[in-house]
């Protein structure tokens, strides 16, 4: 009977550490936890650049504290302001990926982003490519979204959202998107979990700045100001480092420093086969993320889109 016994604990032991295996507790809250396929190392490839040089101020100055001989920044949140950065130069296709800490602690209505755009250019016809973090509800972790809007209003947005399979405030993750003539591709730590084709019916077109940014999304990310920030938990502050830039650069901004250069691509680097086509390895990975992880595509929304757009076929 002891035997048994013992043999009936050993199991229930084996059972719990299984359990605490694909459950793990986070914020109060139980996050599922993945181990994600493994993927080629793309931010390997491309040359970090410095923040200081590569960006400049866009607002909420007195919320940056640049870190690290300037590779390195902290953007913070508080009741005054949020903080931005701009890329000193437009980019027409690249390579662009930040290495992001997110808030810890309860961050409803708190968005972080990394994204281009020419909406300060074209403001009728603009383009933009986004990767969204949105701070959680009461109910929700972190999620991801990505967007994109090709020559035309908000209109034509074209949202996805993703749950991530790790705790984004305990440590730096890799966000990075791919834009090029042959398709744009949004990758979380090197794993795709979007990708559009060039052959699609809309695509961005025109040269873009990076933005970086951390600010107040109350009204817009949590169901029309229902969950708004707390700011008794502020600040909140979004680290970023390990920034990658590599592209064409097309302009440069006055304020740029006299001689300064970024890592700029040749097209020759552009064409490479790493960067203008997923690998089996690859598409098999995005599956994954897409079917574990995804849980809204505008391609699904028929209470928005009475007929889904033409690339969702």
């Amino acid at each position: 009977m002891e035997i048994s016994r013992g043999v009936m604990e050993l199991r229930l032991l084996s059972f719990i550490f299984l359990c605490m295996l694909f459950v793990v507790p986070s914020r109060g809250r139980f996050t599922r936890y993945y181990t994600p396929p493994n993927v080629p190392r793309l931010t390997d490839l491309v040359p970090r650049v410095s923040i200081d040089q590569c960006f400049a101020k866009l607002f909420g100055a007195s919320n940056m504290r640049l870190m690290n001989n300037g590779s390195s920044v902290n953007l913070t949140l508080d009741k005054v302001s949020g903080a931005g950065l701009v890329s000193r130069n437009k980019y027409h296709y690249g390579f662009f990926s930040a290495s992001i800490k997110l808030p810890s602690g309860l961050t409803s209505g708190v968005v972080v982003a990394f994204y281009l755009s020419n909406a300060d250019v074209y403001p009728h016809s603009h383009d933009e490519i986004d990767i969204e973090l949105l701070g959680h509800d009461k109910r929700k972790d972190w999620v991801i979204q990505t967007n994109i809007y090709a020559n035309g209003s908000v209109k034509t947005g074209r949202e996805e959202k993703f749950y991530l399979w790790f705790d984004p405030s305990l440590k730096y993750h890799d966000y990075t998107i791919i834009w090029n003539n042959y398709h744009t591709v949004f990758l979380v730590d090197n794993i795709p979990v979007r990708e559009l084709r060039n052959s699609e019916a809309f695509y961005p077109s025109k040269p873009m700045s990076v933005f970086v940014t951390i600010w107040d999304g109350s009204e817009w990310a949590t169901h029309g100001g229902k969950y708004p920030v707390d700011y008794k938990y502020a600040p909140y502050v979004a680290s970023f480092e390990e920034m990658e830039i590599n592209g064409s650069m097309t302009t440069s901004t006055p304020t740029s420093p006299s001689g300064s250069k970024t890592n700029v691509s040749s097209p020759d680097t552009l064409e490479r086969p790493e960067f203008i086509k997923l690998s089996q390895q690859q598409i098999e990975a995005m599956d994954w993320a897409r079917r574990k992880l995804m849980f809204y595509s505008y391609c699904k929304d028929t209470s928005r889109y009475k007929v889904l757009p033409p690339e969702c076929k």
